[in-house]
């Protein structure tokens, strides 16, 4: 009798049921494309279950990706899904460790595009060294999923403790690591088909080689975010509550892109309201503001890197956002869904 070959799978082909229902052809798509990109000898070892060792704390954090579109200028929902959770991680000051993977896929889903959205996965992982050490594929009917969904799930040890939403203190500065907006700014110009002279691209990115040195430079991190759903706005507004202290923005330090400005101006939104997938915000003491941007300039991401801010005991549980005018007014979480599937 013949072998069935299931290390290959034919990138002319397109998703079909049957690659979900657990005989041949599912694992051609398991060994064929999971296997073959995210490589290593937890996964090989194909248990039920990962078997990992941790030495001292460790931080957990999951995140669901149903990004639409699911390509857009600067990313894709595979890089997204592998950024957003690494990112999570390390704004908690820990090192991305492993990842788990799972991916619902709609039948007739075209073979090349997941494997593109694969690759770039794999690509992303080895930006912070992750590894993904467990997954699971289901297939479901046409009509039943917009093309992808994708779920990853983080574990990473803690290498800086003390970074807390409610870790705030009187005198903090509020750094923003570059231009704001940009990746809502991008999926708005894939979704209406925009153009623009200049390019735009989503600031997907994995902020941990940034993340990592700022921890080596020894720097007291009180709190730290990735400025994702909801933007800075939200960031913001949710460190001043949890920490019940006052936070002062000055608009006119806060990098906006033109590009992301004109489209807000377009179609009535605030940048600070928008999202961001490689965008983070820290508070830290004052006198160490400019040794954190001395770090941060030293990656192209965050060549923008910009204080913004400072924490005070004024309007506790507050953002006041002050104008270049010196007119000042509240800059409160957003509200409604700006703009859904964003991530």
């Amino acid at each position: 009798m013949c072998e069935i070959d299931l290390t290959t799978l034919s990138s002319t082909q397109s998703i079909q049921l049957s690659h979900g229902g657990g005989g041949q052809e599912m694992n051609k798509l398991i060994k064929g494309l999971f296997f073959k990109a995210f490589d290593n000898d937890i996964l090989r070892s194909e248990e039920d279950a990962a078997v990992l060792t941790f030495e001292g704390k460790t931080a957990f954090t999951t995140d669901s990706f149903t990004v639409s579109p699911l390509f857009f200028a600067g990313g894709n929902i595979g890089k997204l899904a592998i950024a957003g959770t690494v990112n999570d991680l390390a704004m908690m000051g820990a090192k991305p460790q492993y990842l788990s993977c799972s991916v619902i896929i709609e039948e007739g889903f075209d073979v090349a595009n997941l494997k593109t959205i694969v690759d770039s996965m794999a690509k992303e992982l080895s930006i912070s060294g992750a590894k993904i050490v467990c997954g699971d594929t289901k297939v479901v009917s046409k009509g039943c999923a917009d093309g992808l969904f994708i779920n990853t799930t983080g574990v990473g040890s803690i290498v800086k403790q003390g970074i807390s939403v409610r870790n705030l203190k009187q005198d903090d500065v509020i750094i923003v690591s570059r231009d704001i907006g940009r990746h809502g700014a991008a999926i708005l110009m894939a979704r209406e088909g925009l153009t623009l002279e200049s390019e735009l691209v989503s600031d997907c990115n994995t902020l941990w080689p940034a993340v990592e040195a700022l921890i080596e430079a020894d720097l007291d991190i009180h709190a730290m975010r990735d400025a994702t759903r909801g933007g800075l706005s939200a960031v913001l507004n949710e460190w001043a509550q949890a920490s019940n202290v006052g936070i002062t923005v000055n608009e006119e330090d806060v990098p906006v892109s033109e590009e992301v400005r004109g489209l807000c101006e377009l179609y009535g939104f605030e940048p600070f309201d928008l999202a961001n997938e490689g965008t983070f915000i820290i508070a830290l003491p004052q006198e160490q503001a400019e040794k954190a941007l001395e770090v941060l300039s030293a990656f192209a991401a965050s060549g923008d890197a910009a204080v913004i801010g400072q924490v005070n005991d004024e309007h506790q549980g507050r953002v006041i956002l002050t104008s270049p005018w010196g007119s000042r007014r509240y800059l409160d979480l957003p509200q409604g869904e700006l703009l859904p599937r964003i991530c």
